[in-house]
Order: C-alpha cells, then sequence, then structure tokens
C-alpha cells in the first residue's frame, strides 16, 4: 500500500486532486503575487478606504494576464472558466474589493464589448483593458432601480444622426477612475428598448463622483455614474442586442465568479479561526481543544468543501459549454450564503479579536455584505431557483 502523504486541513476532501498541473500553476502564480503586492497593504487600505496607486495595480494584474483572462483574442489570455474562477477565488480570498476590480474590468465591462460590441469597438478598447491601460465600468443599476433594471429612467435618444443619453447610475465598481463605461439605456420601443452603449467617460456631461462613507468594499472604487446630455455617435450603440438579454449575459458572466470568489473570503476566515484556535489558550488548553470550537471548525469545514465541489462542477460545465444561467444561480446563491456564514463563525471563534483589522474576517464578513447583494440579490436568485423548479414566474 503506497503511503499517503499528509492531509491537509484546509483540504479534507482532497479537492486539488481534481485540478490539473496547470491549474494549480495558475493558481500559485496569483497567490504569489498577491501575497507580494496586496496582502500586506490591503488593511490599510480597507480602513483608509482607498487603494494606493489603483491604475498601476490594474496595469500590474494586466501584466499578469487576469484582466479578461477568460475571453479570446485582442490580447486577452483566453484561459478557461475554471483557471478564472481559481483567479477569482485567490484575489477575493486577498479582498473582495480586489476581485470586483476584475471582475467588472473583465466579466462585464470587457465582456460587453467582446460579445455585443462591434469590431471597432473591440479593436479600440480591448487590448488597452486587457493589459490594465484602459480601465471600464458597467452602468445598469439605478438609484431608485437595482433588481429590477426593466424600468430604469436612463434614457436615450436619438438626435440626427446620434445618440443623446440623459440618467444616473449607482454603485458602479470602477466609475470614477474608468476610461469607458458600458451603459444601458432604454431607446424606446421605436429603437429596440434597452440598449447597450459603449461611453468614453471623457465625454461631455459624463460625470463619476465616488461614493463614499461605505462599511464595505472600502478596497474599491465606487460610483455614482451621472449622464446629463452625453452625446456619442450613431455607431457607439451595440448593434444587435436589445432588451434586457444583454445585461442579463453580462451579470450571469460575473455571477459565475462570485460564486468562485465568496469561497476565498469564506477560506480565508476559515484558516485564520483554525490557526488562532490553535495558538489561542484559555482554560490552560488551546481553544482547539474544546468540542465546541472543533464543531463549529467542522461545520464550517464541510460548507467549504460542497461549495468548492459546486463552484468546480460549474467551472467544467461552462468550460464544456453546457452551463446554464440557473445553475449559476444556484452557485452564487450557496456560495456567498454560506461564505458569508463561515466568516460570522469564524469570527466568534477569534473572540473580540474578531473585529479587529489585524485579522481578515471582519473585513471579509462587511466585504460579503456587497457581495451577497450585487449581482442578483438572495430573493432574486431564489426566485431564479423556484422558477426553474416550478415553471411559476413569481417576481411580480
Amino acid at each position: 500500500m503506497t503511503p499517503q502523504s499528509p492531509l491537509d486541513p484546509m483540504d479534507l476532501a482532497g479537492i486539488d486532486d481534481l485540478l490539473s498541473d496547470e491549474e494549480k500553476a495558475i493558481r500559485g502564480t496569483v497567490r504569489a503575487f498577491l501575497d507580494k503586492r496586496v496582502e500586506p497593504f490591503v488593511a490599510d487600505w480597507f480602513e483608509r478606504g482607498e487603494i494606493d496607486d489603483i491604475r498601476g495595480l490594474t496595469k500590474e494584474l494586466g501584466a499578469l494576464g487576469l484582466l479578461g483572462m477568460h475571453l479570446e483574442g485582442y490580447g486577452c489570455a483566453g484561459m478557461s472558466a475554471v483557471d478564472y474562477g481559481l483567479a477569482c477565488l485567490e484575489l477575493e480570498a486577498t479582498d473582495s474589493g480586489v476581485r470586483s476590480l476584475v471582475s467588472v474590468q473583465g466579466s462585464l465591462a470587457m465582456f460587453a464589448i467582446h460579445r455585443w460590441g462591434t469590431e471597432e469597438h473591440r479593436g479600440r478598447w480591448l487590448p488597452s483593458m486587457a493589459t490594465g491601460e484602459a480601465i471600464g465600468c458597467f452602468g445598469l443599476t439605478e438609484p431608485d432601480h437595482g433588481s429590477d433594471p426593466a424600468s430604469m429612467r436612463t434614457r436615450a435618444r436619438r438626435v440626427g444622426d446620434d445618440w443623446v443619453l440623459d440618467g444616473a447610475k449607482m454603485w458602479i465598481t470602477n466609475g470614477s477612475i474608468a476610461d469607458v463605461a458600458v451603459v444601458w439605456a432604454n431607446a424606446g420601443e421605436e429603437h429596440g428598448g434597452i440598449r447597450g452603449f459603449v461611453v468614453p467617460t471623457d465625454s461631455p456631461g459624463f460625470s463619476a463622483p465616488e461614493i463614499k462613507h461605505k462599511l464595505s468594499l472600502r478596497a474599491s472604487v465606487t460610483s455614482e455614474l451621472v449622464l446629463d446630455g452625453v452625446r456619442l455617435p450613431g455607431d457607439a450603440v451595440f448593434p444587435e442586442v436589445r432588451g434586457l438579454k444583454g445585461p442579463l449575459s453580462c451579470l450571469s458572466e460575473a455571477r459565475y465568479g462570485i460564486v468562485w470568489g465568496s469561497l476565498g473570503a469564506a477560506r480565508s476566515s476559515l484558516d485564520t479561526a483554525r490557526r488562532y484556535s490553535i495558538e489561542r489558550e484559555q482554560f490552560g488548553r488551546p481553544l482547539a481543544g474544546f468540542q465546541l470550537t472543533q464543531q463549529k471548525l467542522a461545520d464550517m469545514a464541510l460548507e467549504l468543501v460542497k461549495g468548492q465541489l459546486l463552484a468546480l462542477h460549474l467551472g467544467r460545465r461552462k468550460d464544456a459549454g453546457t452551463l446554464r444561467p440557473e445553475q449559476v444561480s444556484l452557485g452564487k446563491l450557496n456560495n456567498i450564503r454560506e461564505a458569508i456564514d463561515i466568516c460570522r463563525m469564524s469570527r466568534t471563534i477569534l473572540g473580540a479579536n474578531g473585529i479587529s483589522l489585524e485579522y481578515p474576517i471582519i473585513r471579509h464578513m462587511n466585504n460579503l455584505e456587497s457581495v451577497l447583494t450585487y449581482e442578483g440579490t438572495v430573493e432574486m436568485h431564489t426566485l431564479v431557483i423556484g422558477q426553474a423548479m416550478t415553471g411559476q414566474q413569481a417576481f411580480r
């Protein structure tokens, strides 16, 4: 009988055995970069509410091939869905804000242009976005319309051969630092309803004031987009896609990254709690020696393993071209819900120390409150799954 290697306490199910050597190498490269470039500083960024030299960081992420890494051509890395998922997990194990920077750039802004844009749009923007020279954002959510994008108030009207956009978008990651915004607006039934536009952010009438006073995603730029008579040439519109099909396809792409990313926050919190329980002594022995502590650790490990298996399964389906939006909802609903519970449970093991930024847990907890909501709330994904199970639409 071949001797078994020691059991990894953070991989009790041996999920690493399901990954190829190339997938492990990509994961290791991302982890090494984050450990050197981000981990030493991210707690301070979170506390101050700003990332030092965010454009420089974005270029470094681009040099690593992480921006639009799952897209083909135009300078993108063309890696697999599982590769992208593993990268998202490592990014969010460091901070949800850093993963959001990469996700919005690649899975929302770049994906929208790659999937729905013209060849001119792709050639102009994607190469510079892949390197991080240009930063993108994605404008769908509005101050009064989040889960109901069909009711958006942002309008696009034809004036001669041009388009003129008026309205506002809210809670937009990267907005204040973006060079280009993908903006969705209602153009009226005569022009196909909801349409997507590629908007250079130096266009007259465009502004993006940063949103302050956040207690979540503080190491991330979050903005309002204001469009006050922004005039665009006729070819700024995505030519083929009409209605909600366009933005929802982009959201499904971004949600897939969250299925993986949320597990990174959970893993970081659980490993922090596990190590702390071994080192911290109470009543004459380590916390890890108490049954209640071991029950917490075991329960969290179970949920992390189940989430990892679900993410990997969905990733293999995406690479095979068989992944459905309802399955992405299944993954997002389960993994973010379990991840935030793992963070909260991990915090209890650290006691009062758990609320200190000397440890990552409270930062992950606060960040996941945003991730729980964006790219589809718990309620919306619940109803997507309910409709898939019953055939009955219950959104209204």
